[in-house]
């Protein structure tokens, strides 16, 4: 889980995501059910071409190498170039390079699908706005998106869990930002997305996975 935005450029120095590339991965287990979940619901296909932003040391991209249908390219993006020294080795055709969710260095319409997994959660809501305005413009008619967050389920055990480190999030920004719960999905309407389906993971940080259309054929 990110403690601040790694992609917003908001003046966090980049030296600070050099240092959390060294134990970032420590963490990991509380995220990889929902970045299972989040791959199950992209449904990757053969030949397709996949952006992943905010690829930090790439768990998006190792699961999506180990799923049945993956896809023919995937592309993953961070400002941390520490972070993407720790992407292990990528299937053939794969790459991974520098990049900000707020100015992607893509033409328009270049993939069939991208995913943003604990990313937008740390953004400002402007950068929000911008960075799901660029991942549709990179989309072709019809691509899929897929975006992971914190999130407050409505009830449940998970809820309780969700509202006590929302609010450790508001206390301790600067340390714990990154427990901040969003709901992506008014912000996804408003960039022109379609929802298509959503999936609570309640193993790990409580987070709500939001599958979205660009419209088109």
């Amino acid at each position: 889980m990110r403690p601040s935005p790694s992609v917003s450029g908001d003046g966090v120095p980049q030296y600070v995501w050099d240092r959390v590339s060294v134990h970032y991965d420590r963490q990991l287990w509380f995220e990889r059910a929902a970045v299972r979940a989040a791959v199950e619901l992209l449904a990757g296909r053969g030949g397709e071409r996949a952006l992943d932003v905010g690829t930090g040391t790439g768990e998006v991209l190792r699961q999506l190498a180990r799923g049945p249908a993956r896809p023919g390219e995937v592309v993953g993006v961070d400002t941390s170039e520490a972070m993407l020294a720790r992407v292990s080795q990528l299937p053939a055709g794969w790459s991974v390079q520098i990049g900000d969710a707020r100015c992607l260095p893509f033409g328009a319409a270049e993939f069939d699908a991208a995913t943003a997994c604990y990313v937008l959660h740390v953004l400002a809501d402007a950068d929000v706005a911008a960075a799901l305005a660029e991942l549709r413009r990179v989309l072709r008619p019809g691509g899929r998106l897929v975006v992971v967050t914190p999130g407050i389920p409505a009830r449940g055990p998970g809820r309780t869990l969700a509202l006590a480190l929302d609010r450790l999030a508001a206390r301790h920004p600067n340390r714990y930002g990154g427990l901040r719960a969003l709901d992506t999905r008014p912000a996804l309407e408003r960039a022109g997305f379609d929802i298509a389906k959503e999936r609570w993971s309640l193993l790990g940080y409580p987070s709500i996975c939001v599958l979205a259309r660009r419209p088109g054929p």
